[in-house]
């Protein structure tokens, strides 16, 4: 789950015209499809100042905060702590989780994985590790975390996951849930990884990506193809459905990446650039294009369309990424 406004800022959705109002039920202040059945999930990056204020600030509107973060040694595959857990549990209600991963320096590291699933001396000293690591913490619950592993490692990732997850619920960390691509389902079968974990998030965002052309990060048609073919594979009740709070600036003619931009930055940028972000009638995502640029970012009310998409389907838990990034609006029209 590696990273990868417009002149009305104040009821955006007002601004969205007949084309807009015709991709959503209305156009009413965004509810997010708030439902005793909803449960919002949230990720912080604790490298960024902004994702700890905001789970501070919010953490009682969550029903999970994902804010323990565990890495996987690169040569060794020995877990450590990746970033101490700097949010203050001050929401009775509230459970918080640690995300597993075998992330590093942007890059994931399948390697590590199998090299694991190979030994199992090192697998369980490192599952119970983990363990003994969330349990001390307190965490309710793990995701895991493990991408860019092709088809033939199906076999390494649910020993691995398996190995984690016995070792965890041993320890009194009840929930396992595993982080998935909304559309790779030969290295990412649901079913299968549901026969060790309890949950799969599917991570549908980054249908345009930072290295890719630009384009919208999450359009309700691309969500709601891929959302469909996951429930299908897993069952609604067993799938949390992953939305994008921020969007990507590529530089048009550049070979770098696309910067990961909030929703603040992306409105700051365009009036930098003259420009006010634009609701795009095709994938109800804010965009702007001005100065050599273009930016594609979610907000409030992109992330109502998809939220009523997953409750459409059946799907009632929703994993937001990530905190710091968001337009501040869903936070009014989330109400615990």
């Amino acid at each position: 789950m590696v990273d990868r406004r417009r002149a009305v800022r104040h009821f955006p959705w007002r601004a969205l015209g007949a084309a807009g109002c015709a991709i959503f039920a209305s156009c009413a202040r965004p509810a997010l499809a708030r439902s005793p059945a909803t449960r919002f999930w949230a990720f912080t990056g604790p490298w960024d100042p902004r994702s700890a204020a905001s789970a501070v600030a919010h953490q009682r509107k969550l029903d999970v905060v994902v804010s323990g973060w565990i890495g996987l040694d690169t040569i060794t595959g020995a877990p450590f702590i990746r970033y101490p857990d700097s949010i203050p549990r001050l929401a009775r209600g509230t459970r918080y989780m640690a995300l597993v991963t075998s992330e590093q320096n942007e890059r994931f590291h399948p390697a590590v994985v199998r090299a694991l699933a190979a030994d199992p001396t090192r697998l369980a000293s490192a599952a119970a590790w983990i363990a003994s690591t969330a349990s001390r913490a307190r965490y309710a619950g793990l995701v895991i975390d493990f991408e860019s592993h092709d088809a033939a490692d199906l076999p390494v990732l649910i020993t691995v996951i398996r190995a984690i997850a016995d070792s965890s619920r041993a320890h009194g960390v009840a929930e396992i849930a595993v982080a998935i691509p909304a559309l790779d389902t030969l290295a990412y079968p649901a079913r299968p990884l549901l026969a060790v974990a309890d949950a799969v998030i599917v991570m549908l965002y980054d249908e345009h990506w930072n290295r890719s052309a630009p384009g919208p990060i999450a359009s309700p048609r691309w969500v709601r193809a891929a959302l469909d073919a996951r429930v299908r594979e897993g069952g609604a009740e067993r799938v949390i459905a992953g939305f994008p709070l921020y969007g990507y600036r590529w530089r048009i003619g550049s070979d770098s990446a696309a910067a990961t931009v909030g929703f603040g930055e992306a409105r700051a940028m365009a009036s930098s650039d003259h420009q006010a972000l634009a609701r795009d009638s095709a994938s109800a995502t804010l965009h702007a294009s001005a100065g050599g640029s273009e930016t594609w970012v979610a907000d409030a009310v992109l992330l109502d369309s998809l939220v009523r998409i997953a409750r459409t389907d059946g799907v009632t838990r929703v994993a937001l990424w990530r905190l710091g990034l968001e337009d501040p609006a869903i936070w009014s029209a989330i109400a615990r």
